[in-house]
């Protein structure tokens, strides 16, 4: 079976159509005319046929010249296109980015890093999964995403995690529960008396929190499991118990009526990362993305993104209509987020 003819040898062909001189279509090519030679004969050569007529004084193409050209010209478009796609690729100029990540990271900074993307390259779509750390594992190895947000939580070495943020733990009660009376960082024994409202067992949050009870020896009373953090919170508001989830709840849910404290205990602060699958490369418009997030150190920098013993002076943060700045309150607390030792509780829903 002989070769398809190369890229050079149809574009070869398709000026000599045009021009009918060797020396201007060796001009056009930038070649010179015995190269141009060469590549038109290895072409009839390589499809068996004579393709052109010529002698010292003209160049005209055969019957089978004739017959191939349109081929010849549809082939030469499909090269431009597959050219143009790996360049509209390569630059990032179009494209889809599949993204899958943590529940909290899709409700606090990953918009803002989608926002700042699409401003700066128009053309590509971005999707977005927001599913429990088990399944961002599944999706990446399937290569249904290029990467995900979210923690390792296993030691699965197909996979691997590049740190980026750290989440803390806490706890959320409804305003006026008695663990706003407890210290300003909580301990395990000091929610562990209450039912409790915990993410399922396939959530990051669980597998932490299971970690560290079985660690600490304490056994606890799960009155609710919920897929959803805004679920928990409602719970939580209704007063079915206390919930124990990321800061970045905060942002996922309605905080009106209810307060939450850091939690100071083995397991109880996340690394949040990029996963991507081991050994495998990244298309160029998905790595820049992950550029865009390292080049907005404002996403590192997010308040429902620390580490509890930087906000250890703060005893409980509570929200409601008329609290925030107008309160004189730091404006970095999210939501309007205050102190209970400084403003009067918000009443409950």
């Amino acid at each position: 079976m002989s070769l398809p003819p190369s890229f050079r040898q149809v574009r070869a062909f398709l000026s000599l159509v045009q021009h009918l001189k060797f020396t201007r279509a060796a001009q056009e090519l930038n070649v010179s005319q015995p190269t141009l030679t060469v590549q038109i004969n290895q072409l009839e050569e390589q499809l068996g046929i004579k393709l052109f007529d010529r002698n010292k004084r003209r160049v005209e193409l055969t019957p089978a010249g004739r017959n191939i050209l349109p081929l010849m010209e549809r082939l030469a478009i499909n090269m431009d296109d597959i050219l143009l796609a790996a360049s509209d690729l390569t630059y990032a100029r179009r494209g889809i980015v599949k993204i899958a990540a943590l529940p909290s990271v899709a409700a606090s900074f990953l918009p803002r890093a989608i926002m700042v993307f699409r401003q700066q390259n128009p053309g590509i779509e971005i999707n977005v999964w927001d599913v429990v750390g088990e399944d961002i594992i599944k999706l990446v190895k399937a290569e249904e995403v290029d990467f995900g947000i979210g923690t390792r939580i296993s030691s699965d070495r197909s996979i691997k995690v590049e740190d980026y943020v750290s989440d803390s733990l806490c706890a959320f009660f409804p305003v006026g529960h008695p663990l706003a009376n407890a210290p300003p960082v909580l301990q395990i024994s000091d929610f562990a008396p209450y039912p409790l409202v915990l993410t399922r067992k396939n959530s990051t949050v669980r597998v932490l929190f299971e970690r560290s009870m079985d660690r600490e020896g304490c056994e606890v009373s799960v009155a609710m499991e919920a897929n959803y953090m805004s679920t928990a919170l409602s719970m939580v508001r209704a007063g079915v118990g206390v919930a124990i989830l990321p800061t970045s709840a905060v942002e996922a849910g309605n905080m009106t009526g209810l307060a939450y404290k850091l939690v100071e205990a083995p397991w109880f602060n996340r690394r949040v990362g990029i996963i991507r699958k081991a050994d495998h490369s990244l298309q160029p418009v998905a790595q820049r993305f992950i550029e865009t997030m390292h080049s907005m150190p404002d996403l590192r920098s997010d308040e429902s993104f620390k580490s509890a013993r930087r906000l250890d002076t703060v005893p409980a943060r509570v929200a409601g209509p008329g609290m925030g700045k107008q309160d004189g309150l730091p404006a970095s607390f999210p939501g309007g987020m205050a102190r209970t030792d400084k403003v009067a509780l918000a009443p409950m829903e």
